[in-house]
């Protein structure tokens, strides 16, 4: 199984749960794991978080490289579906137009190209102000989890002192 991780997962990471400064583990845990192939984002999260400047984006920029994909052709091609389930489900104008210009846009695309498990904070929401990533992902047929689903599905662990 391959992740994708939604912007907010970083943010949130470093806000609330996993600060830099305080739990590395969690940040190494998802660069051993990029580099095992489970764990990846996109260029478009990072360019949301570089738009910072903060401990996190420096972490981004040091890991752009391998982390964060970039949109290739075949990505490109999941662009018509996405944006077709989107504008037919009755969400105002508004809210398609911002969501077709964010990241999210591209993360589903990618996870659609890829099948990718989607990554997020987010929840699903009956809104038609604002399109949702898990509503997006139930639509279109994706898996998604939260951030914690994954970490106990991969059985992560981050024990202090070797234990």
């Amino acid at each position: 199984m391959t992740y994708l991780l939604d912007a907010n997962v970083f943010i949130q990471a470093k806000n609330l749960h996993y600060g830099l400064d305080f739990c590395p583990a969690f940040w190494n845990w998802l660069i051993e794991k990029n580099a095992a192939g489970q764990v990846f984002s996109i260029d478009k999260v990072a360019d949301e978080i570089a738009a910072g400047a903060d401990e996190l984006t420096d972490w981004i920029r040091q890991h752009n490289g391998k982390l964060f994909r970039k949109t290739k052709p075949h990505i490109v091609d999941q662009f018509g579906k996405v944006s077709a389930w989107v504008t037919g489900q009755g969400y105002e104008p508004a809210a398609i137009s911002t969501f077709l210009q964010v990241a999210d846009f591209y993360l589903i695309a990618h996870a659609l190209a890829e099948a990718h498990v989607v990554i997020t904070h987010e929840v699903p929401a009956n809104s038609t102000r604002r399109i949702k990533i898990p509503n997006v992902c139930t639509g279109l047929g994706l898996h998604f989890m939260t951030p914690y689903e994954m970490l106990r599905r991969e059985q992560a662990r981050f024990v202090l002192g070797g234990v």
